[in-house]
């Protein structure tokens, strides 16, 4: 009887052990889905769906279950999600948001709670500072990195009394503070708009008072596509050129734009042209998935569940061990679309970053090409305000 006892619970454990094994790991995806910016939560969703769809389900070879909601891009919507993935769900990994003040309001919360963080957009300079922490990771940029090479490009290129306009809110401000930081010339003005804002008209007619030689701008989603639209109507396109970050001229938003976005250049660390294997075989399937060209936030999904996939490797499925778990993902031991992706001590990238010309293809595309690389191996200025336990 005592040996009946033994087998059976032998073969209990044996079972709950392959139980264990199968189960798929839960991913909680909080994104932007609606709204006029919910195209950009789109693409971060299907670069993420690409890679797991690639794997037949897996990532890294282990079974992954992606838990995808939508934020409405209100912080307390996203906190509540994120509470439910938590509690309900079990979820010990997290992703997809879009704004920096949704990450704000979430990430801090999340990360104390035993959970891991990889964004796969918004990086905020606060949580790369003074409020970075062990389970958070960016796998996207710094927000003001994408800024701080379109301000070397652009004082370098003789430019030297610009207009600046951002919406109002923890993003806009870094990507201001990121243009000014490597730009040395004068600022002919500086405007925060609300965010979500749609008629530039105000902008437009103070911009064109101020007389500047150039204009940067961080208008991401719909206000980019308005504003721009609205910046031809009145002419100033003819006459005084504008720069931003790629957000504000990715390959969705060109579309709607047109001719009105043709010349500008903008800061991007990746863009479909980047000539390496891994980025020529996600824009080759990316297209065939979609129907479409990948924008700089599906590029940032799929790396997001790249890497993600190479530390569920190492770690065999097992996310309980967080230490582990941690140390896997630090090694970014993936093939990024970027050709070469390490983490700073602050675990945002050190990557290169480039200047991108918008232009019109032969088929009457309009899409980004690639100039040059204007930083190498680049990080952030936030690393020494880290004090990471």
């Amino acid at each position: 009887m005592k040996r009946l006892l033994i087998a059976v619970t032998m073969i209990v454990a044996l079972m709950a052990g392959l139980a264990q094994a199968v189960e798929p790991v839960k991913i909680g995806m909080i994104t932007t889905l609606s709204t006029k910016a919910g195209y950009l939560g789109e693409e971060i969703r299907d670069g993420f769906q690409l890679a797991i769809d690639q794997e037949n389900g897996r990532l890294g070879g282990v079974p992954v279950e992606l838990l995808v909601d939508d934020d409405g891009r209100k912080p307390e919507k996203a906190k509540q999600i994120a509470e439910r993935l938590i509690k309900h769900d079990g979820v010990k990994i997290m992703t997809g948001i879009v704004f920096s003040n949704v990450a704000i309001a979430v990430v801090p919360k999340v990360v104390q709670q035993d959970v891991i963080y990889v964004s796969a957009n918004a990086g905020p300079s606060l949580l790369a500072g003074k409020g970075c922490h062990r389970n958070y990771f960016n796998v996207a940029y710094q927000n003001d990195n994408l800024d701080e090479v379109v301000g070397k490009y652009v004082t370098d290129a003789g430019f030297k009394n610009v207009y600046l306009l951002a919406p109002n809110y923890p993003a806009g401000k870094d990507h201001l503070a990121g243009f000014k930081r490597y730009y040395q010339g004068a600022v002919a003005g500086e405007v925060y708009t609300k965010l979500g804002q749609s008629d530039y008209a105000a902008e437009i007619t103070a911009l064109r008072a101020a007389r500047p030689d150039a204009v940067f701008f961080f208008l991401p989603g719909g206000m980019g596509i308005n504003f721009l639209k609205q910046y031809a109507q009145a002419g100033l396109n003819q006459t005084t050129p504008v720069f931003g970050p790629a957000f504000s001229f990715d390959e969705r938003l060109l579309q709607a734009v047109k001719d009105a976005a043709i010349g500008v250049k903008n800061g991007s660390q990746w863009s479909h042209d980047l000539d390496n294997p891994a980025n020529r075989q996600f824009v080759d399937a990316f297209k065939t998935a979609y129907g479409r060209t990948p924008t700089l936030y599906a590029s940032q999904g799929y790396d997001a569940a790249r890497l993600l996939g190479s530390a569920l490797k190492q770690v065999k499925g097992d996310v309980s061990n967080l230490d582990a778990l941690r140390e896997a993902i630090r090694k970014a031991d993936f093939a990024t679309v970027r050709g070469k992706f390490a983490f700073s001590a602050n675990q945002h990238p050190v990557q290169d970053l480039y200047i991108r010309e918008v232009i019109k293809d032969a088929d009457g595309t309009y899409t980004n090409r690639t100039l040059k690389a204007v930083f190498t191996d680049h990080s952030n200025v936030y690393v020494e305000q880290c004090k990471m336990e």
